[in-house]
């Protein structure tokens, strides 16, 4: 089995989706969550958890980020083919303008 890490990505960050969430659509939005998780089972590495702010890092400097990363997760699967089916369905997808990023682990060199 191979990790991959899941990057959510969404033109509204998650801070302002909670901010401007009713308690009845946060309750739905974890709900479906949740449901996705129970899904995939053991193949939920770590559920992960929304992003806040980001810094964008260069050599000798750092600026705020534009980074559209709102959350993230870790998977284990077979294949990035088998990763991407895992997620075909995510809750996230129905967020407008939201789109996901699965990115293989690779092992350390030399461990």
């Amino acid at each position: 089995m191979t990790k991959f890490f899941v990057l959510y990505n969404s033109p509204v960050s998650a801070a302002e989706m909670m901010a401007n969430a009713t308690p009845e659509e946060m309750k739905a939005g974890m709900d479906a969550w949740m449901a996705w998780g129970q899904r995939n089972g053991d193949s939920l590495v770590d559920f992960g958890l929304p992003l806040g702010s980001s810094m964008h890092i260069e050599a000798g400097s750092a600026s705020p980020g534009s980074s559209q990363a709102s959350g993230y997760s870790i998977v284990q699967a077979e294949s990035l083919d088998a990763a991407e089916k895992m997620l075909e369905d995510h809750p996230h997808l129905k967020t407008p303008g939201a789109s996901i990023d699965v990115l293989e682990c690779l092992p350390m060199p030399g461990t």
